[in-house]
């Protein structure tokens, strides 16, 4: 028994010594590549905005009422010109019964007034030629030719009142008119906002009662875009968005105006930038929420780099994880540093001179080896490689597999958890 006792205490003194010479070693380092390729870089510009029709013309009434008729309804289509509501035209008939009585009256009295105008003149003519020969007075010569300027000044009255009485006609023959309402555009009906029996008013303002657009075969796209982005737009630049509608299908557009009136909401400051669409095959509708990306920059045929690579840093035994710096975590995070330009420029120095070195990783003999370059315009899969004596198909290194990276994390915990 004792003899039993011996081996399996020999066993266990050589097994935990093995054991301990197992895990003492470091685990053995590999490392995840990806190779320099070449092919067409696109570097777009992100933003949301919304679908409108590029003219919408608000219909409203000029005259009050009650809507009698409607023609049209959402989305019928309408012709200039074409009737789509009517107003009841029962006051506005009698309007227009009343100025033409009025109209004619004044007709009547104007003839009443010439034709006293005509005896008044001969009147003058007959008291002019008896004042010469004696026959009358003076003053009953006086007395005729008052009487001329008198009729004379009345016929002027009756014209007046038969221009007011005209143009009173006018006046209601055009409000008549205006109980039909119609259509000053051809287009489609997007909105209608009255119903039969409805009372509108249009005392002060005019009220809109019908959205009509005018082509919807032609929409535009009112986008948001940063003022960090704004100076890479430019005119008949190429678009592309989506619609949540068609999830798998991407629209083409191009940015047709830039505007310059500034957009502050909450201290962020945009710029509406707009995108014109085509949309013969009428799929889309006003309204729809589009994330659009504009191509600000596109190189064909040039190498390219995966984003990663400029991320890596090889880690080697004995390296301690370090808090980073405020810097060094702006830089990680693609974020720009306060009060400084894009890059870490700030006031009074030089890009040239704030410039960081880039540096990729390649795998030479099985070990990491620092190679310097210069990048250009990126997206997100993909950053340009401007200088470097890296080639075509050079694999460089974009992850660390293995090292003491797992043995460290495992044993800077606790067994008995973590310390107060």
């Amino acid at each position: 028994m004792k003899k039993y006792l011996i081996i399996l205490a020999i066993i266990l003194a050589v097994s935990s010594i093995a054991g301990y010479f197992y895990y003492k070693q470091t685990p053995e380092i590999s490392y995840k590549t990806a190779k320099v390729e070449r092919g067409t870089i696109i570097s777009n510009v992100a933003a949301t905005g919304n679908l409108s029709a590029v003219i919408t013309v608000q219909v409203g009434t000029q005259v009050s009422g009650t809507i009698q008729k409607l023609y049209v309804d959402f989305n019928s289509r309408v012709k200039k010109g074409q009737p789509i509501a009517e107003i009841d035209p029962s006051l506005f008939n009698a309007a227009v019964e009343q100025s033409q009585g009025n109209h004619f009256s004044a007709e009547a009295n104007l003839q009443k007034a010439k034709i006293a105008l005509i005896d008044a003149e001969r009147t003058f003519k007959r008291s002019k030629q008896m004042l010469a020969d004696g026959i009358i007075s003076q003053g009953d010569f006086d007395t005729a030719e008052t009487t001329l300027h008198s009729a004379k000044a009345a016929v002027k009255g009756a014209e007046g009142v038969l221009a007011q009485t005209r143009g009173s006609l006018m006046q209601a023959q055009t409000n008549l008119r205006y109980s039909v309402i119609r259509s000053p555009v051809d287009g489609v009906v997007i909105s209608r906002a009255i119903d039969v029996g409805q009372t509108v008013a249009a005392s002060f303002s005019t009220p809109t009662l019908f959205t009509i657009a005018q082509d919807l075969t032609k929409m535009q796209i009112e986008v948001s875009v940063d003022e960090a982005d704004i100076s890479r737009i430019q005119l008949e630049q190429k678009a592309s968005f989506t619609v949540d509608s068609y999830p798998e299908q991407t629209f083409r557009g191009k940015v047709i105006q830039i505007r310059s009136a500034p957009i502050i909401t909450q201290n962020v400051v945009t710029y509406v930038v707009v995108v014109s669409v085509d949309n013969s095959d009428m799929k889309l509708k006003p309204g729809m929420t589009a994330n659009v990306s504009v191509e600000v920059a596109k190189k064909d045929d040039v190498l390219k780099l995966p984003p990663a690579a400029l991320r890596f840093k090889p880690k080697s035994k004995g390296d301690e994880p370090k808090e980073k710096s405020s810097g060094e975590r702006t830089a990680a995070s693609g974020q720009r540093p306060m009060g400084g330009a894009p890059g870490g420029v700030g006031k009074g120095g030089s890009a040239k001179s704030k410039e960081r070195t880039l540096q990729v990783y390649l795998l030479t003999d099985g070990k990491p080896v620092a190679t310097p370059v210069k990048t250009g315009i990126a997206n997100n899969s993909s950053i340009e490689l401007v200088e470097s004596s890296l080639k075509e198909g050079n694999e460089v290194i974009i992850e660390q597999v293995g090292g003491d990276t797992k043995k460290k994390a495992g044993a800077s915990a606790s067994p008995m958890g973590p310390r107060f």
